[in-house]
């Protein structure tokens, strides 16, 4: 189906308006809401099939949101950016570690609990994310932004391993040739439950350097000050111990203090690119993109009971219960270059580029241990227990891709054929302490025998006392290559199939080690293995136009993850099942029907859906002992249907609106490589809502010559969800939620003020958790700390933004 684009639509207006049709609570920016009117829907082109194409025409359901959508609506935070796409659910975790674990669901394929969060996960993500070409998960802030494209169901052939559910692509914006343009922005705001203010800035500069030359940069800073207090954190010694009331080591309990905002952002990005057109068929693009995180704490908040004062009370808004702050920290950096070369019966275009991204987390273990029991059964007790576990990362790669697109316009059959390329070490660790436990133990009678201090008691059974009891470190090299292609052959004016293949191969080596090292004799954990994978996956296509404004489609497509290693003791008194060793790859196999089209006055698209997922992979914990493991499952399917609908009701009034019904269960028993059920056929899968709804409307006005006034009004609600599989210790119910903004603009040539109101009725729209069984309070371990806590949605937030044109 092709659609031409609209007389009188300027190519500059076209490049503002990619993407700014897809349903979500996105209002469209004043300059398109005053080009539209009630009989005429602009055009929407993406680059998901590897070519520039209206979104109608692609026969698939794909959703895009432009760049300069995400800053009329004051959006930054990839989060709140995925609510306003039908069909995607996301683990909001806030800012901390926000790079570490993939959060977004597609269709509900998911199986993860919502309680992970801190730890690099064994199995990768069933959600693909690129920044241009590079696959990578990288959380950047979302400043100069072209459009973020959204593609649902597997994209195996042309994204390939980890599209399992689908491919979010974030697409910078390029230098422009011939044209100067400098911008600078700010914005103040105030959230609910701190005690001061964020601030947000960022400078933009395009120079012109000749005909053939331009150079683009950003830079911005973060500033947020926290939200959660941390009610009852430890006052702690030179060394980092806990201190003791009356200075007791033996006996003290612990002294508490209260730590406001803890939670604090710090975040400065910055990225340049320098954009070569020798010829009027070639261009060179030189890209350089950098992000540092400095986070205070935890953006999630503990329900559950509070035993510091000695009796039971139960913690108020915005309060965290760990006894020691929760820091992060992280930095990203990635280089690319892009070569593009018309050649006339195709563009030749090279992807290069080369990232690292590094981080580390500090985490309170110390509900988890007591909730173990450890702290009494394995240390003997102590009456400050303080378990803290420093997690961090190192992930970086070189990424290839070459692909060759053809250009004819009225050809029988277009095609991509391409080559991929990665070669990628992730490397990931934790280090345990017990700070203060090995001067209690030196000086702390051993229980059964007052005469014998604990430390030689524990010394002759073989024990090094020291704070570390815990050291883990996983060591991975993964090459990917690939061949992949795809052909869509016109068989009449109004028919179309499309065939599509990528023929992989990868080879993974994994390094893995584990000790405990106050007991260096219980067994350690060493896994190496070296593992390949080869196969090759399908998606085939017909599309129908049924007229020329109406296309219906039916695809079915492969999916493909690849599969790892796990290190686990297997022998000592720590030992594993050497079963949970290994994981092996999951794949699905997805059908997909729907219709879309456009009327005078509205667009719109339906969908309907079912996945079939193979070998499911879960990232979880061995069960005796709690080591990190992935393992596999049997069986699990995603049905649903999805609609997008977007429109004007007036020359002034524009509306977008999405809903999507997602059906997720397993359809087989999840089983443990040791033969325990840990779920049942029919159990939903986690973090996925049944029911999500996204509707935004803005309102556009002339205030005065040159001067326009738009308001807009968003919202979001999902429907209940599952926090994990199975009634393990993870296992919650998450009620439904909605959340609602809206801002207001005064909008010149040159100027752009907006006054705004985020989580409008301050929901705390929780997406996952961490239970009170999990790791919550226990004062018989002398634990009276609590760290059980929910992932909240950023409370209700006021501000005020600004931005100058030059």
């Amino acid at each position: 189906m092709k659609q031409p684009i609209k007389q009188g639509f300027t190519k500059s207006t076209l490049a503002t308006a990619v993407a700014a049709i897809s349903a979500g609570t996105l209002a469209s920016i004043p300059q398109i809401a005053l080009a539209q009117s009630t009989d005429a829907i602009e055009e929407v082109i993406v680059t998901a099939t590897r070519r520039a194409q209206s979104v109608q025409d692609i026969p698939y359901n794909i959703s895009a949101v432009s760049g300069d959508e995400l800053e009329a609506s004051q959006v930054t935070d990839s989060a709140e950016m995925m609510r306003s796409i039908a069909g995607l659910t996301v683990v909001d975790r806030g800012y901390r570690n926000s790079g570490t674990v993939n959060g977004v669901v597609i269709r509900g394929m998911n199986i993860d609990t919502g309680a992970n969060g801190d730890v690099p996960l064994s199995a990768v993500g069933t959600v693909a994310t690129y920044v241009d070409d590079t696959p990578l998960y990288a959380n950047f802030v979302l400043k100069d932004i072209e459009r973020v494209e959204v593609l649902r169901g597997p994209q195996g052939t042309l994204y390939g391993s980890g599209s399992l559910a689908g491919t979010v692509r974030y697409i910078m914006n390029k230098p422009q040739l011939g044209e100067f343009e400098a911008k600078v922005g700010t914005s103040v705001s105030q959230t609910e439950g701190s005690g001061g203010f964020n601030l947000n800035s960022d400078v933009l500069i395009n120079v012109p350097l000749g005909d053939k030359l331009a150079f683009r940069a950003n830079v911005g800073m973060i500033d947020n000050d926290g939200i959660v207090d941390y009610a009852n954190v430890y006052e702690l010694d030179a060394s980092g111990a806990p201190l003791a009331q009356g200075n007791d080591i033996v006996n003290g309990a612990p002294v508490f203090k209260r730590v406001k905002d803890a939670d604090y952002v710090d975040i400065t990005y910055s990225r340049a690119s320098l954009l070569f057109e020798p010829a009027d068929n070639a261009s060179i693009q030189l890209s350089y993109q950098q992000q540092s995180d400095d986070i205070g704490g935890r953006r999630q908040v503990t329900r559950g009971t509070n035993w510091v004062s000695g009796s039971e009370e139960s913690y108020d808004d915005y309060e965290n219960g760990a006894v020691t702050l929760e820091p992060s920290e992280r930095e990203v950096d990635m280089t690319s270059l892009e070569v593009e070369v018309d050649l006339g019966f195709a563009t030749l275009t090279s992807s290069t580029s080369d990232y690292n991204h590094t981080g580390l987390g500090i985490s309170d273990n110390s509900g988890f241990y007591a909730a173990q029991n450890w702290f009494e059964g394995l240390y003997y007790g102590t009456p400050r227990p303080l378990a803290k576990a420093e997690r961090f990362y190192d992930d970086s790669a070189l990424v290839q891709e070459l692909r060759l697109v053809s250009n004819a316009e009225d050809a029988r059959v277009d095609w991509v054929v391409g080559f991929y390329y990665m070669d990628q070490d992730s490397n990931a660790g934790q280090n345990s302490y017990m700070p203060g436990w090995a001067d209690w133990a030196m000086v702390a009678p051993t229980p059964w025998n007052n005469a014998t201090p604990l430390a030689d008691t524990l010394a002759g059974w073989g024990a090094d006392v020291q704070d570390q009891d815990f050291y883990f470190r996983r060591n991975q090299n993964f090459v990917d290559k690939a061949v992949f292609g795809e052909a869509t052959i016109h068989l009449s004016e109004a028919l179309h199939l499309t065939l599509g293949l990528r023929s992989f191969q990868n080879e993974l080596t994994n390094e893995s080690q584990l000790s405990l090292p106050i007991w260096p004799g219980l067994g350690n954990g060493d896994a190496n293995f070296e593992t390949e994978d080869k196969d090759t996956l399908f998606k085939a296509n017909l599309a129908w136009d049924m007229s020329d404004s109406t296309m219906a489609y039916a695809t079915v497509s492969e999916g493909y993850r690849r599969g790892g290693a796990n290190a686990v003791p297997t022998i000592g008194f720590y030992e594993e099942d050497p079963a949970y060793l290994r994981y092996e790859s999951d794949s699905v196999l997805n059908y997909e029907m729907g219709v879309k089209g456009t009327t005078d006055v509205l667009r719109y698209t339906v969908s309907g859906f079912y996945t079939d997922w193979k070998d499911p992979q879960l990232n979880t914990s061995t069960p005796n002992w709690g080591f990190f493991a992935a393992m596999n499952g049997d069986e699990a399917r995603v049905q649903g249907i999805e609609v997008e609908v977007e429109g004007n009701l007036t020359d002034q009034l524009h509306y977008t609106a999405g809903y999507t019904f997602v059906d997720a269960e397993l359809t087989e028993d999840f089983v443990t490589p040791t033969g325990v059920t840990i779920a049942e056929a029919g159990e939903r899968l986690p973090s996925t809502a049944q029911n999500t709804f996204s509707i935004s409307m803005d309102y556009t006005a002339s205030f005065r010559e040159g001067i326009d006034w738009v308001s807009r009004v968003n919202g979001y609600y999902q429907s209940d969800s599952e926090n994990a599989i199975g009634n393990g210790v993870t296992a919650a119910k998450i009620d439904g939620f909605q959340l609602w903004g809206a801002n207001t603009s005064l909008v010149t040539d040159s100027w752009t003020t907006t006054f705004y109101v985020k989580n409008l009725f301050n929901e705390d729209g929780v997406t996952g958790l961490l239970t009170e069984r999990h790791m919550g309070t226990d004062p018989s371990e002398n634990f009276l700390g609590n760290a059980s806590k929910d992932y909240i949605s950023l409370p209700r937030t006021i501000g005020l933004s600004g931005s100058y044109t030059f």
